[in-house]
């Protein structure tokens, strides 16, 4: 910190310096404890993460930690933001044209972060973290699919927007991968075409 006199000699006020250096070296130690969260989580599932654990693999002290995330809620959710960031440079459609183009590419990241998105999948931490964001992906998916729905009847654009957040979804790509043995590329390109095919059939009935 340090002190200005205003003009009239009487006013004294104290302004905070903000160093660049200082800046970065807490980014870098926030994306330090960030990438070793997702390692954490890929060898782990997450089950039994603890600041403690997370300390240890990010071999930063515990109180750094805490200086950065007062708690695990805001841990995760900067690190589903962060890891969501690195899938694809558009997790989230604006339009339903969006869900068939971006399918395949994000999909193609679930498989680059295999251990962390099941993780997020079968660990009472991603699962909480899903039920934070449940209601602004909804807001999202209504928003991007209303004017696809617009053309459809009633009945079948509330089909059509659940079936959607069932197939753009990393339990889709775990289930296509798992059971049908395909490659998250290969994944998002079928939801891609279901979506596509099931579009153009209820506009069509329309």
């Amino acid at each position: 910190m340090f002190n200005v006199i205003n003009s009239d000699m009487k006013t004294l006020t104290v302004r905070k310096y903000v160093s660049p250096l200082r800046q970065s070296q807490a980014q870098e130690t926030r994306e330090r404890i960030l990438e070793a969260l997702a390692a954490l989580l890929a060898r782990t599932g997450g089950e039994d993460f603890s600041f403690d654990t997370l300390a240890k693999e990010s071999a930063i002290e515990r109180r750094t930690l805490f200086r950065h995330f007062a708690s695990k809620d805001a841990l995760f959710d900067a690190f589903w933001e962060w890891i969501n960031a690195r899938l694809a440079p558009a997790v989230m459609p604006k339009s339903s044209d969006d869900f068939e183009a971006l399918a395949p590419e994000v999909f193609d990241g679930f498989d680059a972060h295999e251990g962390v998105i099941r993780a997020s999948l079968h660990s009472a931490s991603g699962r909480a973290m899903r039920q934070r964001t449940l209601a602004a992906r909804r807001t999202a998916f209504d928003a991007a699919l209303r004017e696809a729905a617009c053309k459809m009847k009633e009945d079948d654009a509330k089909r059509f927007t659940a079936i959607v957040h069932l197939l753009y979804s990393a339990a889709a790509w775990e289930n296509l991968k798992d059971y049908a043995g395909l490659s998250g590329r290969q994944s998002g390109e079928t939801v891609s075409w279901a979506i596509a095919t099931l579009k153009e059939a209820l506009t069509r009935d329309r």
